[in-house]
């Protein structure tokens, strides 16, 4: 069993990334149906936080559903960070998590997320203001380095954990490979295999199937793997790797009745979130990633994203239902998106 602080999790948990504008409240939902173990808020600006930005102050929703879920913060400087985990702190989260791994010019360039990596002594800083802010365990999530001449997450590894971190999730590139090139985890499995270091290490990068996750944890002996881009439309990701984990053997894909389901929780939860208008709205980009494979499903989708009161949407839903019943879908590579290019940040 791994443990962050007071919370438990299975031997090799499956984590999914905090990723903007993806893992809100109904997609973390969705996640926690088949299987995460532990899930990260989209992350929050320290800065926003203060001011009492409405959309970051959106982002502390949390609901008991999907516990244990991590409040991820970002920013560069020691007493916004404190003063943000202060914040996060009364909202209860399971654990606080910071973010030193964005590698999006508007955040890694004006020194937060990966811009950190350039400066190890502030990450300690930063890091040991967020610690002594809260009561909630701290966790991390950064990279390799910020370039090939400078990847020193062993050292980093170390000097966080002797702040007080009680997790660390490391993402197989540096800054600026951004997605480039495969992501490297034998660093990652040297932060795991360094004698000093007893918390808890999970690697993180091309996860994006079944065989894998098993391959890597074999390999790199990670206490667990966190998935990001592999979740996007595809929450059955996180089942089909615990299936394959425990029996050696490949679920199907998602039934044609699955993925419907999955379509009408995930309206169903963005509207009991926000509201039918935005909800409905937020649906139409969702659609595409959900009922992929399904011939000829074009005109459906268009018909779907044109909707804008629910009665219509589950007609379609239940006439899509009807189209394809007894429709068997074949097993496809999950595709893993460049995610930043289209980042909102």
């Amino acid at each position: 069993m791994i443990r962050i602080g007071n919370i438990s999790l299975p031997d090799f948990p499956l984590l999914l990334a905090p990723m903007e504008d993806v893992s809100d409240p109904p997609f973390r939902i969705l996640c926690k149906d088949n299987g995460a173990d532990l899930m990260y808020t989209e992350f929050i600006s320290s800065e926003g936080l203060i001011r009492n930005a409405i959309n970051c102050r959106r982002k502390l929703d949390i609901f008991e559903e999907e516990r244990p879920v991590g409040i991820q913060i970002f920013g560069g400087d020691e007493e916004s960070m404190a003063l943000a985990s202060g914040i996060v702190d009364v909202t209860n989260p399971d654990l606080l998590d910071i973010n030193f791994g964005c590698p999006v010019k508007k955040v890694a360039c004006k020194g937060a997320g990966a811009g950190v990596l350039k400066d190890v002594d502030l990450m300690v800083r930063l890091t040991a203001a967020c610690v002594k802010a809260t009561k909630l365990p701290v966790t991390v999530k950064t990279r390799l380095g910020w370039d090939e001449q400078t990847k020193n997450i062993e050292e980093v590894a170390e000097r966080l954990q002797d702040v007080g971190i009680q997790a660390l999730s490391i993402h197989g590139r540096t800054r600026s490979q951004m997605y480039k090139g495969e992501a490297d985890w034998s660093l990652i499995a040297k932060v795991k295999n360094n004698p000093r270091i007893h918390i808890p290490i999970f690697g993180n990068g091309d996860i994006d199937s079944p065989q894998k996750a098993l391959e890597y944890k074999n390999r790199y002996g990670v206490d667990g793997v966190m998935i990001g881009r592999a979740a996007i439309g595809y929450p059955w990701i996180f089942r089909e790797i615990k299936h394959y984990i425990q029996t050696g053997e490949l679920l199907p894909p998602p039934t044609v009745e699955e993925r419907v389901a999955v379509c009408r929780k995930h309206l169903h939860e963005a509207i009991k979130w926000q509201n039918q208008r935005v909800g409905i709205n937020e649906m139409r980009g969702r659609y595409a990633s959900y009922l992929k494979g399904l011939p000829n499903i074009k005109e459906y989708r268009n018909r779907l994203n044109r909707l804008t009161e629910v009665a219509e949407v589950e007609a379609v839903l239940d006439e899509i239902l009807t189209t394809y019943a007894g429709f068997e879908l074949q097993r496809t590579p999950i595709e893993l998106i460049d995610y930043h290019e289209n980042c909102p940040l």
